[in-house]
């Protein structure tokens, strides 16, 4: 599930990093602190909000039950609250990686004739992109180690809605302190290889820079 969330929040998160390096407009910073704010907000009230946002007395909600989707206690509402949960830290690590691309080069590659679409595709992209694989890898452990909103929206089934967070919280609750040693020793070694890899990333951006 966390993996399916990094990969379906990388390009809305990649769009708007973009959007808020590289142009100033009416509403940006309410924009950026709207974005931010699952990264202050307990993970549980984020879950709640989106509790009330998708319950079926939201217009949303509404919908979603005319389309036949359900979304909370499913793995669907596991995926979506890790998604949102990571998004902040995504947007800000991609949002970085473009402010570190120089704009004379963009401007010289517009020179050549091409559109904005074919530069940020051939220049402001390439550049950045040990950025960007910095921001999935720590959005992909954020939602891994999601706990909070995804236990309020989706519930804790085992072998549906079960995270690795939730999986160690039931293991420590029932007793069972070998397996919540296991899932523990799991977690740190995926912790500890994503922040170095994402260390490793940004110190040869920096050195190439």
């Amino acid at each position: 599930m966390a993996g399916l969330a990094t990969f379906l929040v990388m390009i809305p998160s990649a769009i708007l990093a973009y959007v808020l390096a590289r142009h100033r407009f009416p509403g940006r910073r309410i924009l950026s602190t709207m974005l931010s704010l699952p990264l202050v907000l307990p993970p549980t009230a984020v879950g709640y909000l989106l509790l009330q946002l998708l319950s079926i007395d939201s217009p949303v909600g509404q919908l979603l039950n005319a389309l036949h989707v359900r979304i909370l206690l499913t793995w669907r509402g596991a995926v979506l609250a890790a998604m949102v949960i990571a998004m902040p830290l995504v947007v800000r690590t991609a949002s970085v990686a473009f402010q570190g691309v120089d704009p004379r080069l963009e401007a010289m590659d517009r020179t050549l004739g091409h559109t904005r679409f074919q530069t940020l595709r051939r220049v402001t992209i390439p550049l950045a992109s040990r950025g960007l694989i910095s921001a999935a890898i720590l959005g992909f452990t954020r939602a891994v180690g999601e706990f909070g909103a995804t236990v309020t929206l989706a519930g804790n089934i085992p072998g549906q809605t079960q995270t690795l967070a939730s999986a160690i919280f039931s293991a420590q609750s029932a007793g069972q302190d070998t397996e919540a040693w296991v899932l523990l020793g799991f977690s740190l070694l995926v912790g500890i290889v994503a922040v170095y890899t994402s260390e490793r990333l940004s110190d040869t951006e920096r050195a190439h820079g």
